[in-house]
């Protein structure tokens, strides 16, 4: 078992199931969220919660759970001309007008100077080339490069997990269930945030969310997959 790990969390359900992969594998893990004046900021508010309750799920992961840290990033809204911080209509094209260029290259970049300070080896994040997620930052190729640049830039040998890379997302609330059971599931679906508006209106069976968004499209589509698979 590789002693440490530093996930980047947001409060989504991909970053909720890679904090569960991480607690499953890694002696001690801290989490980090960024606050970039991001539309649905709602998801920083999930955070606590989730923690709370993944800690719950098996006496190690509580154990593990350690420190949990959030960075203000409001420059990359400043920069930025996207659906994801402001209040223009989603589009979706070749690449979404939610990609908000250089956010998880900005995001890897200040976790691994966090994990130096913190003496973390592993940093974990949920990026993935399926779905629509397949953006520049998102790809593995980009995430190997980045590897290699923060080693030769820090000196250290950080290793960037991303264990949801090559799975869509009906194989992602899968391994939420193998990672934690019917109850991790259900954390997930009731206490983490997606939708890109910020709606936390209405439950239904795949968690909160407007339905109509790209995100709550995904969520939705790959859950109800899940479920039928399962019957």
């Amino acid at each position: 078992m590789a002693a440490t790990a530093l996930v980047l969390f947001s409060g989504g359900q991909d970053s909720t199931t890679c904090l569960a992969w991480a607690l499953d594998r890694y002696e001690r893990v801290e989490t980090v969220g960024f606050d970039y004046g991001q539309r649905h900021k709602i998801e920083l508010e999930c955070r606590e919660t989730l923690r709370a309750k993944l800690g719950k799920i098996k006496p190690a992961w509580s154990e593990r759970l350690g420190e949990d840290h959030t960075v203000s990033l409001s420059a990359l809204r400043e920069i930025s001309n996207t659906a994801l911080t402001s209040t223009m209509a989603i589009e979706m094209a070749e690449l979404p007008n939610t990609f908000l260029p250089g956010r998880n290259l900005v995001f890897l970049t200040l976790a691994a100077a966090l994990a130096y300070r913190r003496d973390l080896k592993r940093i974990v994040g949920g990026m993935c080339e399926t779905d629509f997620s397949g953006a520049p930052d998102c790809r593995d190729d980009s995430m190997k490069a980045l590897q290699i640049a923060l080693n030769l830039g820090m000196e250290k040998r950080f290793v960037l997990d991303t264990p949801l890379m090559w799975i869509d997302k009906a194989q992602t609330w899968q391994l939420a269930q193998d990672l934690g059971g019917k109850e991790l599931v259900d954390v997930i679906v009731e206490e983490s945030h997606t939708c890109y508006l910020g709606d936390r209106g209405d439950l239904n069976d795949w968690g909160y969310g407007c339905g109509i968004c790209p995100a709550c499209d995904l969520r939705a589509k790959g859950y109800r997959k899940f479920v039928a698979e399962a019957a």
